[in-house]
């Protein structure tokens, strides 16, 4: 029986370039040399001098490491110097599908060295470093790396298998042309990602000049027509308790159902200050028995939960419930709290959440570990509230900034796709074996 490998082609390419033939396909062995990262260090040689070394997170996380994510470390003639168009490898990762991470440098400072968790691999053949960049990110060549991954509870890679692998090549003005057209994207996928970044830190100046300062009864930013004194009042003469629940993750897992919970967790993790899409929350398996909660245990537009524990000072993080189109019920580690007065829709998810009330917070943790606030201690905090004209138009002013963030958020995502799909097109897929 004959076997006989497919064409290796791109399901994408550049219509210069379709009646060029197949690629070839090389052993990165065969492209360059590897060397070592820094040896025969110590913790004390590390935070000062003159030379740099590239961090293992800076290789991880770029296909392009930056000159930033860098550390002191002395000038030492013994070490292997990183040079221009050099490829970083990771040597280990906690996950199969992380181990064997790459990145090119492309600087030409001197004295810069590779940390000890990474390997260097210095090019000898005509290849483009910007192509290699990609290339050895793209889904099909990372999955041959993953497959070289060994370990249990860490993982590692073998540098001499690493340069085993078959990596895909075509002729050098068609790598150069991939390259250009990725990194056209990266550009603009790293501009979008800066407006994106300018909308929060716009959101995070207007939470802090549109709530009062500690101590104060009126906010330093104020809109037209707004003068008179916030009121002074605490928490427990805004809100009142009702019933929350303790379904653990495995009893509210369902894709189906009629009831969904909300869990502490998800609050910390997943949800803004307001939550406006109930769909993202999961459902209660049917066979827990939901008798013993009363119409009022379930949530309603305005109400505000609160994350009661966690492992850092977010215990507290609060999140307001809006457009409620089924039946919730707030689970574990929260407190269900609901206005006991008419509230503008929105205010009070800023406002708990604003840096101000939060800060002020933060002495009524309790924990090492884990911090948790009780609802005695959340009860006699002070608040300062605006009359109900105003509240509505604090809340409109930073629910339409949200709306811009979502809607950059959004593009900045769909750009990132669009770059997924190209990865995926413009390489070729793993060679098959046919009969």
């Amino acid at each position: 029986m004959r076997m006989s490998k497919k064409k290796l082609v791109p399901r994408l390419r550049f219509p210069e370039f379709r009646d060029s033939g197949k690629w070839e396909e090389r052993k990165l062995g065969k492209l360059g040399t590897t060397y070592t990262g820094l040896s025969g260090k110590t913790k004390e040689d590390f935070g000062r001098g003159n030379a740099r070394f590239i961090t293992y997170l800076n290789v991880f996380n770029n296909p392009f490491a930056n000159t930033t994510a860098v550390g002191k470390v002395e000038i030492d003639s013994k070490q292997n110097e990183v040079k221009y168009g050099d490829i970083l490898f990771t040597t280990s990762s906690e996950t199969p599908e992380e181990v064997g991470m790459s990145s090119v440098w492309l600087h030409t400072a001197e004295n810069i060295y590779l940390n000890s968790f990474c390997f260097g691999f210095r090019l000898s053949a005509e290849v483009s470093p910007y192509y290699m960049a990609f290339m050895l990110r793209s889904p099909a060549v990372r999955a041959k790396i993953t497959l070289l991954s060994q370990g249990i509870s860490r993982y590692n890679i073998s540098k001499i298998k690493l340069m085993e692998i078959a990596v895909p090549l075509p002729l050098f003005s068609e790598q150069q042309k991939i390259a250009d057209c990725l990194s056209s994207l990266d550009d603009l996928i790293a501009a979008e990602n800066k407006k994106l970044e300018a909308l929060r830190a716009h959101k995070k100046g207007l939470m802090q000049k549109l709530f009062p300062a500690e101590g104060q009864t009126v906010p330093e930013w104020r809109f037209p027509g707004f003068n008179s004194n916030w009121q002074l009042t605490t928490f427990n003469k805004i809100f009142e308790f009702h019933q929350t629940n303790s379904f653990s993750r495995s009893e509210m897992n369902s894709e189906n159902g009629k009831v969904k919970n909300i869990h502490y967790g998800d609050i910390l993790t997943k949800y803004g200050y307001v939550i406006y899409d109930t769909s993202v929350i999961p459902y209660i398996n049917e066979s827990v028995d939901l008798a013993k909660y009363r119409d009022n245990s379930y949530l309603k537009n305005g109400d505000i939960i609160i994350a009661d524990t966690a492992e850092d000072l977010t215990a507290g993080k609060a999140v307001e419930i809006q457009n409620v189109n089924c039946k919730i019920l707030a689970g574990m580690h929260t407190m269900l709290c609901r206005p006991q007065n008419t509230t503008a829709p929105s205010f009070f998810g800023y406002f708990l959440n604003s840096p101000v009330y939060h800060n002020s917070i933060k002495p009524l943790l309790v924990g090492t570990k884990v911090f948790s606030i009780s609802k005695s201690s959340i009860s006699k905090t002070k608040i300062v509230t605006p009359e109900l004209s105003e509240q509505q138009k604090i809340s409109d002013c930073l629910s339409s900034i949200d709306d811009q963030i979502s809607a950059q958020k959004e593009k900045t995502e769909t750009l990132k796709l669009h770059k997924k799909g190209l990865m995926q097109g413009l390489f070729p897929p793993a060679q098959e074996i046919t009969a």
